[in-house]
């Protein structure tokens, strides 16, 4: 049984893993450009796992901002994560505990999160296990790879490499979408609540993490009040 749900989670983690060979590349290359070293660029990849936040954090460290800022930029864009974090935290098996719900937070991202929330029956240690591993090789390897070899591609290539997490995400959301047709109504106004904060001036001071977070809470509380789940009694 552990074996086939380690099996299900490292065959979910290929697309991610793929997407993020892609999105990695493009941060490798950025982060060299940017007076990073390929170790540095790799390390950063490999111990942060966050594609917003290390594009944004790696534009801190080339304007040679403060530590202050880093933290700051961080936190805003990464929020999120502490809202994924408490919606899987009710839905592990009673096993995951102690050092692999540290594991969790840390191998959590908007696509493993996605993954993780749709799988039938609670989250077993072995297939969020093998969900996350894939991703990670995948996102520190195109990193590396991206470093070395960034310069010898043309640029054109190297930019579309960077639209490549927004079409995985995308590929992610929609069948559940079609699927059911109260995620799909969560979904579209969670696109119209971004499509206000972005384009209505009087929101325009309002941060990027920050309206992903309004966006996520507003349309999520939205969902529970108009399509609440009936528990089994």
């Amino acid at each position: 049984m552990r074996g086939e749900s380690l099996k299900r989670g490292l065959k979910d983690g290929i697309p991610i893993c793929l997407g993020y060979f892609a999105v990695s590349f493009a941060f490798g290359i950025l982060a060299v450009d940017s007076g990073c070293t390929a170790l540095e660029a790799t390390l950063i990849s490999l111990t942060n796992l966050t594609s917003a936040g290390q594009f944004a954090g790696l534009t801190v460290i080339a304007q040679a901002g403060s530590l202050l800022e880093m933290a700051v930029t961080q936190f805003v864009i990464n929020a999120r994560y502490m809202l994924m974090s408490i919606a899987l935290s009710q839905k592990v098996e009673e096993r995951f505990r102690g050092i692999w719900r540290w594991i969790l937070s840390f191998g959590i991202t908007d696509e493993i999160f996605a993954a993780a929330i749709q799988s039938e029956g609670s989250l077993k240690r072995s297939y969020f296990a093998g969900l996350m591993l894939l991703p990670i090789i995948g996102w520190t390897s195109g990193t590396f790879l991206g470093a070395f070899l960034g310069n010898i591609l043309p640029e054109i290539l190297t930019n579309a490499l960077g639209v490549a997490l927004y079409g995985m995400f995308i590929a992610v959301i929609v069948p559940k979408s079609a699927e059911n047709k109260n995620v799909f109504a969560v979904v579209v106004l969670a696109v119209i609540l971004s499509f206000c904060l972005y384009y209505i001036p009087v929101f325009s001071a309002i941060s990027g993490g920050f309206a992903i977070i309004l966006c996520a809470v507003a349309a999520s509380a939205a969902g529970a009040v108009l399509f609440p789940v009936k528990e089994d009694a």
